[in-house]
């Protein structure tokens, strides 16, 4: 299963969580211009990685964007490399349960994370 989520740039908080959609049947950037796309604030972006290019650079800002400075790729990536959820044994291996509790428990993990978000355990450091 695939899920799509949204961190603040700035504080690490989980902003948007969306899914479960199954692999290879939606692709990163029809769930972003499907579902996310209306959910942005006028003249705000999305930092993301290059499956979104195709609506770089109005709504997202991604590595290979002619938009993209160079000195601010290294920031980029650690913002795009949400290892914590990969962390999680259940989500590295086939789901071998009922598949609406895939959901739930992506949820559950998705909570815990940003409980320790608020625990000041941050997911990166920010520069400003």
């Amino acid at each position: 299963m695939h899920y799509e989520v949204a961190l603040c740039i700035l504080t690490g908080d989980i902003v948007w969580i969306n899914g479960p959609y199954e692999c290879g049947v939606w692709v990163d950037i029809e769930i972003f211009r499907n579902v996310l796309l209306s959910e942005l604030e006028p003249n705000k972006r999305v930092e993301a990685d290059d499956g979104y290019i195709g609506e770089a650079p109005v709504y997202v800002k991604c590595p290979m964007s002619f938009t993209n400075h160079q000195e601010t790729e290294y920031m980029q990536q650690r913002v795009q490399n949400n290892k914590r959820f990969k962390n999680w044994e259940c989500l590295k291996v086939v789901w071998r349960y009922d598949i609406a509790s895939h959901g739930s428990a992506f949820r559950c993990i998705a909570i815990i994370m940003q409980i320790s978000i608020n625990n000041r355990e941050k997911l990166f450091e920010c520069g400003y």
